[in-house]
């Protein structure tokens, strides 16, 4: 590297929030200097797509606004739909595909709401609160001997679905002292056995727990998932509890077998049609219901609305597209590990397109321990982020055809196990003025971190506002840095400081806020200065 300054150019990104989130989202949208943020939550939705959604590079939707083939026709500068929450049945994936549009969701933000509402409806349903509660509380009735209920305690709890609220409900049960069994084809039995729990792959070991719980995504293979024939094979006088998508039972057989007794009781927060206020689950007496409250608990709406808020960020600047809905591979065929080792690789090529600058001539993607086995993919996510400053718009779906375009070789290497990290990924990145390569890793913990710069050994967080400082090993140097940075009001968060053979270090300081070009000018004029980067993710 020479000795330069590389500070990006302020670029403008349009994110149009077409529904109400939580104020902190509107917050950091406001206060980032790349995006013009529009908020049209009260525009009327025909009036919204056809003068407003034109000109966004992002939108932020909930379930008021219906991403359908009139909206997606008009997004004509679109990257990305972020959904602020977990279900997407109101956007039309398919099309959007087509057309190149990445669509995400929030799937984590509201993950404790589910499972604690979830907990609160299987307690009532054993206890009948909310009958007890009316009984005295309305009709001034004490009567206690008609309120006899069940104990949690070593009742068998089926869970179907064992992600990250069926996952959570069933540590909080077995708190309970509850069994636990758990089916869900699509994870490690590990992860179920680990936990002391049982993993079955037969859904009749489901069908003969004493209470059953949902907790999976509405689609083809989990609509009516519970009907007529599973709830003829349950116990008599089970307890049913649906927390997730409504019509993952089947209503009418829910209601048949509520109404025979079969079903002694059923915690029922979701609907096939909502509002729900006719529907004939109401007419019933065993029967706990509240109207789609999964997520409406205040700490959950922060969370929507801040992770909403970063996903636009992100993906309008072309960093990452976090939880992607329609990734460029069959999410059902791999492991969970390796979705964050995708979004991590996009960042990294973001990453090193900062740090440098130049035209692009190779992309090299290296693998080793179990991520190597889908290098392939990994190697188109890194060209994703790679190639986000282009002109053009760059997503999963184009990626590999536009660096075919612009004559870059981009090659993928399974390198086998790794010595030192259970996975490791490098991507080495060669423009016309030199070489970047950059080693990261996900720890157990979740968190992405840099392994080793250009080959220094050094160990940081993929994250913020980071300056890159390369030097002579001479004394004064990291005094003088700290000196400029206090000068110019640019506090550090984080120093990581690395050295090598050669006499030189390298530092990355990650900082609290933008570092402008008189910053790392005065940095660059230092005698010890071989060169010094700035780059945001």
């Amino acid at each position: 590297m020479s000795n330069e300054t590389n500070a990006p150019g302020v670029q403008k990104y349009t994110v149009v929030v077409c529904d109400h989130i939580h104020e902190a989202g509107l917050k950091m949208l406001q206060e980032d200097e790349n995006i013009n943020f529009i908020m049209a939550a009260d525009v009327d939705k025909k009036e919204l797509v056809e003068t407003i959604i034109p000109k966004a590079d992002v939108a932020i939707t909930r379930s008021s606004t219906d991403v359908d083939e009139f909206f997606i026709e008009h997004a004509v500068n679109m990257k990305a739909i972020v959904r602020a929450g977990v279900g997407v049945d109101n956007v039309n994936i398919p099309e959007c595909s087509k057309k190149g549009i990445i669509v995400m969701n929030v799937p984590t933000a509201n993950t404790i709401a589910a499972v604690e509402l979830t907990m609160t409806h299987m307690l009532s349903c054993m206890r009948m609160f909310p009958y007890s509660h009316d009984h005295l509380k309305n009709q001034r009735i004490w009567k206690r001997e008609k309120w006899y209920g069940y104990e949690l305690k070593g009742k068998k709890l089926g869970i179907i679905g064992f992600g990250n609220i069926g996952s959570r409900v069933a540590k909080r049960a077995k708190a309970f002292e509850m069994d636990i069994v758990a089916y869900d084809p699509y994870i490690e039995p590990s992860k179920v056995t680990d936990l002391d729990m049982t993993y079955t792959k037969n859904f009749d070991d489901i069908l003969a727990c004493d209470v059953i719980t949902i907790h999976t995504p509405k689609n083809q293979e989990t609509i009516n998932i519970i009907d007529k024939e599973e709830i003829a094979k349950m116990k008599d006088g089970v307890v049913l509890v649906n927390c997730a998508r409504g019509g993952l039972y089947n209503e009418d057989a829910l209601y048949d077998g509520l109404k025979s007794g079969k079903i002694r009781f059923a915690g029922i927060d979701v609907f096939v049609k909502e509002p729900a206020i006719n529907n004939k689950l109401l007419d019933l007496d065993n029967i706990v219901v509240s109207p789609h409250l999964g997520a409406n608990t205040y700490e959950s709406q922060y969370n929507i609305g801040t992770q909403a808020a970063q996903n636009a960020i992100a993906a309008a600047k072309g960093i990452a597209y976090p939880n992607a809905m329609n990734l460029p591979i069959d999410e059902s065929k791999i492991p969970p590990f390796v979705k964050p080792f995708l979004e991590m690789g996009q960042k990294i090529g973001f990453l090193e397109s900062q740090i440098n600058k130049s035209k692009i001539i190779s992309i090299k993607v290296k693998g080793q321990g179990e991520i190597a086995d889908y290098v392939d993919s990994l190697a188109t996510f890194v060209t994703v982020g790679a190639l986000s400053h282009s002109s053009e718009t760059i997503n999963y779906v184009n990626a590999d055809f536009v660096a075919k375009e612009k004559a870059i070789e981009v090659e993928a290497v399974n390198l086998g196990d790794s010595k030192v990290y259970k996975n490791l990924i490098t991507v080495k990145i060669t423009t016309n003025e030199g070489t970047t390569s950059i080693s990261a890793t996900i720890f157990e913990d979740g968190l992405q971190r840099i392994v080793a710069i250009d080959g220094f050994d050094i160990e940081f967080p993929l994250k913020g506002d980071m300056v890159l400082f390369k030097n002579s090993d001479v004394p004064g140097v990291i005094g003088s840095v700290g000196t400029i940075l206090a000068d110019n009001n640019v506090n550090i968060s984080d120093f990581s400081l690395a050295r090598n053979e050669q006499s030189e270090a390298l530092a990355v300081i990650l900082v609290d806020n933008a570092v402008n070009d008189t910053t790392l000018s005065q940095l660059a004029s230092l005698d010890a200065c071989i060169s010094v980067n700035y780059a945001r993710l």
